[in-house]
């Protein structure tokens, strides 16, 4: 009789939830006051940790003395005011309440003592794969994978028609946040991909770095650093290391703190080891080179190009005919109706359909392919200027007349060798710096003064001249003829007099006598050539023989033959050479003044290879036949002949810092890049 009572009384309670109970659920405070019948409601405190505590609260009551004193022995229900007797952490009432009167909450999760990876029948039913399982973390991957090579924003993964296209490709995946993918799995697969990198780093027997600093749409400065390594088979490869924010300002003091830290973090300084470096022409890059320690310092062949072509366009008359092509193509990009009359004349004249280039102050070459397609497109410019349509809105355009088009046609003439150079330097898939000397005087060669040549041709040329024959000069000089003797495109050194092709091989047969390795002293290449000449003795005296036969004069016709032979593998160590080959050994390499004196008289009388040869393919097949100047050579040709490397990183890292996500952190920037770079 009495249950019936208690089951009315809590029924009458709960149909009596007027409009101010439910708006005392929505009061922020921690006590709650409910009109109805004056009840007051304190919040569970923070340790109470059962779902159930979000609905339920504490009474309140007052003492004979008007105090307010919390009764803990009853709970009331935020929700209709029933009264719920309690006792210490039994929150069984008060979670029967809300099943039976309030089944619309949020229930409680259920509770199992599975052993840890079992999943409950439930679990085991659902269409939704666990986040840790191989299948999601292959996906989470692969997406991770995409974002850094398709250069994509974080928020993609949130994409409404992304998340659409998984639900089809696989339904029981659900596509992780995007802070997932910025701060676990990004940073994930850059340390593996970084450890990959240091690896191969460590491995390789020369490197040569690259840098160059930048500004992003965010007006953050960066300093990239690329790496060039050839490795034990002769192949060349490109890493991107780092771009790290400098907020500070470029002076070659802060950019040197970069460099240094890079080596260091990249573990590349070895004892008794340099590391060259190529830089544009900067003062600053100057200064950090040499207070970083790395030696020699190239400079940028492109960039020397750049500063001579621009010194040659600085001429006064020059400068006026490129305002007034300037001028025009500017009018043309500006105005639609201009734009169509063009076309309507190109279609006429049976012209390429090609729109007019306006050059670009920082690009030279853009000012060369501003005048050739002008020239290209002159009669249907002309034309279109002429015409009736745009005559009136192009009063202060001004076509060329026979003796502007004239200088035009000769400045695009002398500028095509540098333009030529400057591609071959940033188009060639191998491009060692061993090319610098060979395009240097072939660019000097063609700014020679000529009798025929116009006033404005001749100050040009002067201009030009004058800057580039100051470049690369002194040790670097040396240096730089020291590489292209070694590349075997070169090795006849046909742009030098017989002096100082002699003083060339006399600085090589030098080297080769003594320490001459940059990066390792004991090469994997001798290492190698002394076991395949200890194991194959009838091929080191057929050797010794061709090098002979040089020396008499007559050409190595063995050397031809051993570009289309491959050497056989060098036969793997036994346990015992292992623990005491560095102490006894039976045939060690004998580096005489004779022998080096043999391979530098049967390099120079070989058969020169063709110049669209690659010079480390023929490194890789004739290393056995010269092995102490392999290993210079592997140093040297490791060397790029330009900082491209690091500038190319500019246009990867403005599809990645772009307008729409502008606030990326530096942190995210530096991984991206990396990984857009570096990744297989």
């Amino acid at each position: 009789m009495e249950k019936k009572i208690r089951e009315r009384c809590s029924a009458s309670r709960h149909s009596q939830v007027t409009a101010h109970a439910l708006a005392a659920t929505t009061l922020p405070s921690n006590r709650r006051t409910m009109e109805s019948n004056e009840v007051e409601i304190e919040d569970a405190p923070p340790g109470y940790r059962s779902f159930v505590w979000q609905y339920f609260g504490f009474l309140i009551k007052k003492d004979k003395d008007g105090n307010r004193v919390t009764d803990k022995t009853k709970t009331v229900c935020k929700l209709c005011n029933a009264v719920t007797p309690y006792t210490t952490s039994n929150t069984t009432n008060m979670g029967h309440h809300l099943q039976r009167h309030h089944k619309d909450v949020k229930k409680a999760p259920e509770k199992t003592n599975l052993p840890k990876g079992q999943l409950t029948m439930k679990q085991a039913l659902t269409p939704t794969l666990p986040l840790s399982s191989p299948r999601a973390k292959q996906i989470t991957r692969l997406i991770g994978e995409f974002i850094a090579d398709y250069m994509s924003p974080f928020n993609i993964v949130e994409n409404r028609k992304f998340i659409q296209m998984f639900k089809v490709l696989e339904p029981k995946f659900k596509v992780p946040c995007r802070g997932h993918f910025s701060e676990k799995v990004i940073p994930e697969i850059y340390n593996e991909t970084k450890q990959s990198v240091k690896e191969c780093l460590k491995n390789a027997d020369c490197i040569a770095l690259t840098t160059d600093g930048w500004t992003s749409r965010a007006t953050q400065s960066y300093i990239t650093i690329t790496a060039q390594v050839i490795d034990e088979k002769w192949e060349s490869k490109s890493f991107v290391l780092q771009t790290r924010e400098l907020s500070e300002s470029h002076t070659g003091v802060n950019i040197a703190h970069v460099l240094r830290n890079a080596l260091r973090e990249w573990e590349l300084t070895r004892p008794q080891t340099t590391i060259a470096c190529v830089t544009d022409n900067a003062s600053n890059m100057d200064i950090a080179v040499r207070e970083s320690g790395l030696h020699p310092h190239i400079k940028c062949l492109a960039h020397v190009v750049n500063l001579a072509s621009k010194r040659g366009l600085a001429v006064s008359r020059v400068a006026r005919l490129l305002g007034r092509v300037r001028r025009v193509t500017t009018f043309f990009h500006k105005s639609t109706t201009a734009t169509a009359v063009l076309a309507n004349k190109q279609t006429q004249l049976e012209l390429p359909r090609h729109k007019l280039i306006t050059d670009v102050q920082t690009r030279w070459n853009s000012t060369y392919e501003m005048l050739a397609r002008y020239l290209e497109q002159q009669a249907a410019v002309s034309a279109a200027l002429s015409s009736p349509e745009i005559r009136r809105n192009a009063r202060e355009i001004d076509t060329l007349d026979n003796t502007d088009i004239s200088d035009v046609e000769d400045i695009v003439k002398l500028l095509k060798p540098l333009k030529t150079a400057t591609t071959v330097v940033c188009d060639e898939k191998e491009p060692t710096v061993s090319l610098i000397m060979p395009l240097k005087y072939m660019i000097e060669q063609s700014m020679s003064p000529d009798e025929n040549d116009t006033q404005t041709i001749a100050n040009m040329k002067s201009a030009i001249l004058r800057d580039i024959s100051d470049r690369y000069s002194g040790d670097c000089n040396d240096m730089l003829q020291e590489c292209t003797a070694l590349d075997p495109r070169f090795r006849s050194l046909s742009h030098l007099n017989n002096e100082q092709r002699e003083s060339v091989y006399a600085r090589i047969r030098e080297k080769a006598a003594g320490p001459h390795l940059p990066r390792n002293q004991t090469s994997d290449t001798d290492e190698r050539t002394t076991r395949a000449s200890a194991s194959t003795p009838g091929a080191a005296e057929q050797a010794m023989v061709e090098v002979e036969t040089a020396q008499g004069g007559e050409p190595v016709e063995g050397e031809r033959q051993m570009q289309d032979v491959t050497q056989p593998p060098p036969p793997k160590k036994t346990a015992l050479e292992d623990l005491l080959g560095s102490s006894y050994t039976t045939l060690e390499p004998v580096q005489s003044s004779r022998g080096i004196e043999m391979e530098i008289v049967a390099y120079r009388n070989g058969i020169p290879i063709p110049l669209n040869s690659s010079p480390l393919e023929w490194w890789k097949v004739n290393a056995y036949a010269y092995p102490i100047l392999a290993p210079l050579a592997k140093a040297y040709l490791c060397i790029p002949a330009t900082s491209v490397p690091s500038e190319r990183v500019f246009s990867t890292a403005g599809d990645i810092v772009c307008a729409q996500r502008s606030l990326i952190t530096p942190e995210h920037v530096d991984m991206l890049v990396f990984l857009k770079k570096n990744q297989s």
